[in-house]
């Protein structure tokens, strides 16, 4: 099953007819993702790359009956994209648009309250990779040869990260269910907890390597869920064991302004919560073999 992605879910891409867009929906499709359309306003009824472009979503949910969204629009347009995908009934919108501004994305947080648990729609992002259930469909910028299909969820703030993580259990025959990129912004649509409890509800994920970094109180919180309500494994690493207070590193939320934020302050909360923590980046695929192995022979 995977989870917000499979071979059937109906994506379509906002920004399809700009030059990034078409590039990676390109990539999408030639994997086998189901696009069914694009949308730019102002060139409803042209196509690119054999799918139909829609001046709005609302169109593309009404005519191809989309279901889930990939966003490249530029930063000062993209929450208003995010929310135009919410209104109209899309279920799951990934934004991999770098530099919004923290204020936008608090306007994107107060509208998505407006909907019922049922209706509202599940945002990734932004400035992340995106989601691939390998074998099944992608939507996002990864390159998707890295992925083996197999039965470990990734999540993680750092795109690249997750992508070596796959490529070091690829290359020990351990594959991957889905890999979510939640983003490294300090305000994201969907928390390492969120995507925690979706995979532990799918039959087809056994266990979960998380990747964090310093800033943010989110890996504490995936901490104390793992610790309270999962019965999978959870591997970690986390990134910046070397970096000073005060310094932001690559993400714009990856800042130490708080106790809990450090590298090592979260090695240590997530360790005190049963979590098996791996050394370096260069260990998270064997550290992920040794606890499938130890559950095995439990």
């Amino acid at each position: 099953m995977a989870i917000l992605i499979t071979e059937n879910t109906r994506v379509i891409v906002q920004g399809m007819s700009g030059r990034i867009g078409s590039f990676h929906a390109a990539d999408m499709i030639k994997y086998g993702t189901n696009v069914v359309g694009g949308v730019t306003p102002g060139k409803g009824g042209e196509s690119v790359l054999d799918r139909p472009l829609f001046n709005t979503v609302r169109e593309a949910v009404e005519q191809v009956s989309a279901e889930a969204s990939l966003i490249f629009v530029p930063p000062p347009f993209a929450a208003d994209a995010i929310m135009e995908a919410a209104d109209a009934g899309i279920r799951t919108a990934v934004c991999v648009t770098d530099g919004i501004p923290s204020q936008d994305m608090m306007r994107v947080k107060r509208f998505l309250r407006r909907y019922p648990a049922e209706r509202k729609m599940r945002v990734i992002g932004p400035n992340c990779a995106g989601i691939i259930s390998p074998g099944k469909g992608f939507m996002g910028i990864m390159p998707p040869h890295i992925y083996m299909p197999g039965r470990i969820g990734i999540v993680g703030r750092s795109g690249t990260l997750g992508y070596e993580a796959a490529a070091q259990m690829k290359a020990l025959g351990i594959g991957v269910s889905t890999s979510v990129g939640i983003g490294g912004d300090p305000i994201n649509g969907s928390s390492f907890r969120d995507i925690l409890e979706l995979f532990e509800a799918d039959p087809e994920t056994d266990a979960v390597m998380m990747i964090g970094e310093i800033g943010g109180p989110q890996e504490a919180e995936a901490a104390a869920y793992a610790r309270d309500h999962m019965k999978k494994p959870v591997v970690a690493y986390i990134a910046g064991l070397s970096a000073p207070k005060g310094r932001k590193m690559g993400h714009a939320g990856a800042i130490v302004s708080a106790f809990g934020e450090s590298a090592q302050e979260k090695v240590e909360i997530l360790s005190a919560a049963g979590i098996t923590v791996a050394p370096n980046p260069s260990s998270m695929g064997e550290t992920m073999a040794m606890v499938l192995a130890q559950r095995k022979a439990a």
